[in-house]
């Protein structure tokens, strides 16, 4: 777990309280598939992450919009 979190430090103030909100609060509940979207939203660009966890844009990849409407209700 201390892996993963060390992979959410982005260096943007936003994605890292959205990212350590969502390890609190959600990762140990979601399923493996659930898990899994999260550590290939972590490979994204932050530019691109910023603009889909404040809802600025869709992901081109519909996949990921689950993981990313979780990681919002987490905080």
């Amino acid at each position: 777990m201390e892996r993963l979190r060390w992979r959410c430090r982005r260096g943007l103030l936003e994605l890292d309280l959205l990212f350590e909100a969502y390890l609190e609060k959600g990762y140990t509940a979601s399923s493996e598939k659930e898990k899994a979207e999260f550590v290939r939203l972590l490979e994204c660009q932050d530019q691109s992450l910023q603009e889909w966890l404040l809802g600025k844009g869709p992901p081109e990849d519909d996949s990921l919009n689950a993981i990313i409407q979780r990681i919002r209700d987490s905080i």
